[in-house]
């Protein structure tokens, strides 16, 4: 697919963006029925990893193969507390195809140093990607960090190639990024788990000294670029934690629809976790979502709390939005 029919589609979807947004704030959380995506093809899924030069992972339900990109070259340090890179500096690219299977979408979180943000987007159009949002997820760390997501529309080896091209000269790379040693003690050996997974509701993953959930939207269809955005092409919310039990860090994203907005804002502030962030990550979705970054310090129980009690305003009915 050309750059004209990407770009056309992409305006199209804006036409009807003011109409898309009025229909989400009044729809009920009921997810509509959809069609399934075409699965990607095990040849489709090597030129991913060929590409790329790294393997990820297929997840079947949604026909998504996504490569993890973490930034292990940085050191990363919040108010002077080092933290591991799984605390919410790795980036990803995602690829499934359009729901009609004519072509595929890519998506990518990026994380970048400060200099690094206009060479990469100079890269990323050059090879026929855009830049979809840039963005802070954090405060209080150091170095300074920012998030460029990205997309595109295409075949998925042309996809795979031309994004590959794009991040061949950034630390970004597998190819540009050191081998890490293992941590000294996981988060299985740190955290109580179990008491985790009580509060939130959910089973997280181990990665490393962090323990992270990833929480999907099943309650509503967003759609972008012809394809269904799911939870491993970004369309997510997440709770990172690190440290000790008694004196532990949370770091994490709310995927909301407009109305949830507030609702969640006030969930968190009520549970003593800091909002750092409030914007969107893509262009063109309907409904719009919004992404609300958040971060806190103190025992883990707690702050797994916090993030439970914003992961419950979700999926209710709209919320209205005071006017």
């Amino acid at each position: 697919m050309n750059k004209i029919s990407r770009r056309e589609a992409i305006a199209g979807i804006l036409a009807t963006g003011a109409a898309a947004v009025t229909s989400a704030k009044a729809a009920t959380a009921e997810r509509p029925a959809q069609g399934k995506t075409p699965p990607l093809t095990p040849a489709e899924i090597s030129s991913i990893e060929t590409a790329l030069g790294k393997k990820g992972r297929y997840v079947e339900a949604e026909s998504t193969y996504t490569v993890p990109l973490p930034r292990n070259d940085l050191k990363i340090s919040i108010k002077g507390e080092g933290v591991p890179i799984a605390f919410g500096f790795g980036g990803w690219v995602s690829v499934k195809k359009t729901m009609d299977g004519k072509g595929a979408v890519l998506m990518s979180d990026t994380v970048l140093l400060e200099e690094e943000v206009n060479p990469l987007i100079s890269a990323m159009q050059a090879n026929d990607l855009e830049v979809s949002a840039i963005h802070n997820h954090f405060f209080y760390e150091q170095p300074r960090i920012f998030y460029m997501h990205v997309h595109g529309m295409g075949g998925v080896a042309t996809l795979a190639r031309n994004y590959a091209a794009a991040i061949k000269n950034n630390k970004l790379s597998p190819a540009n990024q050191p081998n890490v040693a293992a941590p000294v003690k996981t988060a299985k050996e740190i955290f109580d788990l179990p008491a985790l997974d009580k509060i939130v509701g959910r089973t997280g993953a181990v990665n490393g000294a962090a323990y992270k959930y990833t929480v999907g939207r099943d309650d509503v269809n967003i759609m972008a670029m012809g394809a269904e955005i799911t939870t491993n092409i970004g369309m997510n919310s997440w709770a990172a934690f690190a440290g000790e039990r008694k004196a532990a860090q949370v770091a994490g994203d709310i995927a909301m629809l407009e109305g949830e907005v507030n609702p969640v804002i006030r969930a968190l502030r009520s549970n003593n976790l800091e909002v750092v962030a409030l914007h969107h990550h893509m262009l063109g979705e309907s409904p719009r979502i919004i992404f609300l970054h958040y971060y806190g310090r103190g025992e883990a129980v707690r702050l797994a709390t916090g993030f439970r009690a914003a992961l419950d305003v979700l999926g209710k009915r709209p919320h209205a939005m005071r006017m």
